[in-house]
């Protein structure tokens, strides 16, 4: 989609107020001596030397400063709005731009940057993603996906419920309260710890996986305002690629060989890529992978950007072993469905690779968008289509039998057949 020119008329003055503590811009003295109109959040516009008798607008809900700023520009009345760190990073250069203001933006250092700053970490690596203003679900999801993100919160969207939510996940975070401020406070801790208790608003989140066992891990005390933290260890290593959630350079659907398995007890590529396909994995999205065995749909999900539980009553099962040399990030729970299913989170997709239809009933009682079921045995595919049915679920399938190129002796070729499957997509209208 192509963006919008600008309107006519004066710009607006878009000015950053530096998250790291730094002085202001150097523009915002300028800007704000020729100002008509000043916006911004309550902090900010105590923060600033607005000019005796200069119109100012404290954010609450944009519709009223945006009527106003429009009004400014018609005028032809200089306006500034103030906004934290750099503006036009999940900041409010978005929304202005979208009502047709023509801006000037003077960025300042953004939160994300000053907290990985504190911390003393690079973070080119990192995904950002946000939960201010809409589901906390699909952050929640990233952070339990990938080993570095940082999460802009918002009251009731913040350290308290991203921690509750990552319990169970080898997670150590960093939370950063009033960033640039006299007030700054800088805390390391669990998400058991962040769960039990109130954060000050506002405040910027990381999570990073823990790191290896031989390191020390930093203590959950506040660092000293505006310092960074002594001792913290090199944490799991993140992806070196632009995109922290980009589909992997070795793709996916990938062959048996690939992975660990006992007795060929695995699904086979040409299964696995349509069952990936159905389950449409992607980042912010949790996947359950139940009666996981090797572990390969639910590895491949997680190549993909998805968080990923793998359940799987065998502790011996190789879904561990194959997690890590395929370098993702699964959560392995061991037990059997469906008891060991009550308590997890709830999925936004699920494929079900074992278990009888009381298992597939638990599944579908957890109300994903999508369920995805596997099955060889035929007298097996009516009840789960009608247990789906019933579950309020619509239900496609296909049957794939696919013949794999085998060698014969004096350069002659065949074709092997494998096991047909049948695969069953509900999906919830």
């Amino acid at each position: 989609m192509t963006t919008p020119p600008p309107a006519a008329g004066a710009p607006v003055t878009v000015v950053g107020i530096d998250a790291a503590g730094r002085p202001a811009h150097p523009g915002l003295a300028e800007v704000l001596a020729g100002a008509g109109l000043v916006v911004g959040a309550a902090r900010h516009l105590a923060a600033v030397p607005v000019p005796p008798g200069c119109a100012t607008a404290a954010l609450g809900p944009l519709t009223s400063a945006l009527n106003r700023l429009r009004a400014a520009v018609a005028a032809g009345t200089p306006a500034v709005v103030l906004a934290s760190g750099d503006p036009g990073f999940f900041g409010i250069v978005r929304r202005l731009r979208a009502a047709g203001l023509p801006l000037r933006v003077l960025p300042a250092v953004s939160s994300v940057a000053a907290v990985f700053a504190r911390a003393g970490l690079p973070w080119d690596g990192a995904a950002v993603v946000t939960a201010h203003g809409r589901d906390l679900r699909p952050a929640l999801n990233a952070c339990r996906a990938l080993p570095a993100v940082a999460v802009l919160t918002a009251p009731g969207a913040g350290a308290t419920e991203l921690g509750a939510g990552l319990v169970g996940w080898p997670r150590r975070l960093l939370v950063g309260e009033h960033l640039g401020t006299p007030d700054e406070r800088v805390t390391w801790t669990t998400p058991e710890e962040a769960a039990g208790r109130a954060w000050a608003d506002p405040h910027v989140l990381l999570s990073l996986t823990d790191p290896p066992a031989r390191d020390p891990l930093p203590g959950p005390a506040a660092a000293a305002p505006g310092t960074g933290e002594a001792g913290v260890p090199a944490f799991g290593a993140m992806r070196v690629d632009n995109q922290p959630a980009a589909a992997p350079t070795g793709g996916w659907a990938l062959p048996e060989s690939a992975y660990a398995h006992r007795a060929s007890m695995i699904t086979k590529a040409e299964v696995r890529a349509l069952v990936v396909a159905r389950l449409r994995p992607r980042l912010g999205r949790l996947i359950w992978d139940v009666g996981a065995g090797s572990g390969s749909v639910g590895i491949e999900c997680a190549l993909l950007g998805a968080a990923v539980v793998a359940v799987e009553r065998d502790p011996a099962a190789p879904v561990r072993a194959n997690a890590a040399r395929h370098r993702v990030d699964v959560r392995v729970v061991t037990g059997s469905a469906p008891a060991v299913l009550a308590g997890l989170p709830a999925p936004d997709a699920a494929f079900v690779g074992g278990g009888g239809t009381d298992v597939l009933a638990a599944v579908a009682a957890r109300h994903p968008e999508r369920v995805v079921v596997t099955l060889a045995a035929l007298d097996r595919v009516a009840p789960a289509v009608h247990l789906l049915r019933a579950a309020g679920y619509a239900v496609e399938g296909s049957q794939l039998a696919a013949a794999r190129l085998a060698d014969l002796p004096g350069g002659s070729i065949r074709l092997a057949a494998t096991n047909p499957v049948v695969v069953l997509t509900g999906e919830r209208p």
